[in-house]
Formats: structure tokens, C-alpha cells, sequence
């Protein structure tokens, strides 16, 4: 088990830093939001038990009910199966973004300057999603240390993309240009959905 923890610590260890030397790429804008987050309050009573007790033992339950909910095979999964499903979730999220950020830096109304920070925002919304996809494999042969690791690589791409756009957006050294509301929604609402997901993982270890 110790071996385990400290090959997981290792693996993500490498990953930040492979993240941290990419912030030296140059190079936004705005990105749409985020579907907007469901009520679980009218639905909460439809949903499997076993739902309702996962997803209570994460940090947003609303968003969790809702995330679940959106997959029909929800109602007769496992634990393993919701961890899964929450995990495509966050991978449909990241993957979303990319393709809008990347579509916005093709657009013609797009300043020049602009385009090269949106092409990376958009790679790095591309590479939260393949740890993801990378996660879900992990989750498929029950190795959740690895799982975990991804999910948490994933996590912190976004976060890139807001230092490289302070960074071109900074007027001087004294101020510091608001980040779009709109990327932030989508940046908050795929750490919420990562957060869950690692959740949801550490109650599958519990449980073995």
C-alpha cells in the first residue's frame, strides 16, 4: 500500500511539473459557459439510493446529482460505475471547452493577438481531457491510485490557461486584467467536476 501511494505521489509530481514547464508557452478570450448547473431539489427523489448516498459523500452534491443523472445507465451502476460516469462527465466538460476555445481563436472578429493564447488555453483544456480519458482507463482495470493521479493532473490544466492569460493581459505591472467571467465558469465548473470525481474514487477505496 505504501508503495502504491508513494508511486501515485510520484506520477502526479511529474505531471505538475511537466505543467509548470509548459507555462513558458506564449500566447483569449471568451468562452462559453458552462451548462448551467441543475437543481437536484425537484429530481433529488428520483434518483437511485445508491446516487444519492455517492453523491452525498462528495463535495457538491447538487452538481453530482446532476452530472449522474444525465446518464441513464446511473440507475443500475455500482460505485465504481458512478465514478465512471462522473469521470466522462468532467472528460465531456474539458473536451467542450478545448473545442470552443479552439474554435474561437479560428474566428475572424478574433484579434490577432489573441489567437496564439486561445490555441494554448484550448491545448491545455485538451490535455485536462485526455488525463481524464486516461482516468477512465485507469478506473476500467481498478487501478485507482493512477485514476486518482489523472484526475488531479486534469484539475489543474485550467488553472494555466488563467496564469497565461493574466500574463498577456497584464496592462502593467500594478494591474492585473479581470479573467473573463465566462472561462471562469468553465474553469470552476470542471474543477467542481474533477472534485467530485476524486470524491468518488476515495470511496471506492474505502470500500475494497
Amino acid at each position: 500500500m505504501a508503495t502504491a501511494a508513494a508511486s501515485r505521489m510520484l506520477v502526479l509530481l511529474l505531471i505538475q511539473l511537466n505543467i509548470l514547464f509548459h507555462l513558458s508557452d506564449s500566447p483569449i478570450a471568451l468562452a462559453q459557459a458552462p451548462p448551467q448547473q441543475q437543481n437536484s431539489s425537484s429530481k433529488e427523489h428520483h434518483q437511485p439510493a445508491l446516487v444519492q448516498s455517492t453523491c452525498n459523500s462528495t463535495s457538491f452534491y447538487d452538481l453530482c446529482i446532476a452530472a449522474l443523472a444525465a446518464d441513464p445507465s446511473s440507475t443500475t451502476a455500482d460505485v465504481p460505475g458512478l465514478c465512471a460516469i462522473a469521470v466522462s462527465a468532467a472528460a465531456a466538460n474539458a473536451s467542450g471547452t478545448a473545442s470552443f476555445l479552439g474554435n474561437a481563436s479560428d474566428a475572424a472578429a478574433t484579434p490577432d493577438a489573441d489567437r496564439a493564447l486561445l490555441r494554448t488555453c484550448a491545448g491545455k483544456y485538451a490535455a485536462a481531457r485526455d488525463a481524464l480519458l486516461a482516468a477512465r482507463a485507469s478506473l476500467a482495470e481498478q487501478d485507482y491510485d493512477y485514476a486518482f493521479v489523472h484526475v488531479s493532473a486534469a484539475g489543474e490544466y485550467p488553472a494555466v490557461c488563467r496564469t497565461l492569460f493574466r500574463r498577456q493581459r497584464r496592462p502593467s505591472p500594478s494591474r492585473t486584467a479581470a479573467y473573463p467571467p465566462e472561462l471562469a465558469k468553465r474553469e470552476e465548473a470542471l474543477r467542481r467536476l474533477c472534485t467530485i470525481t476524486l470524491d468518488i474514487i476515495s470511496l471506492v477505496q474505502t470500500q475494497e
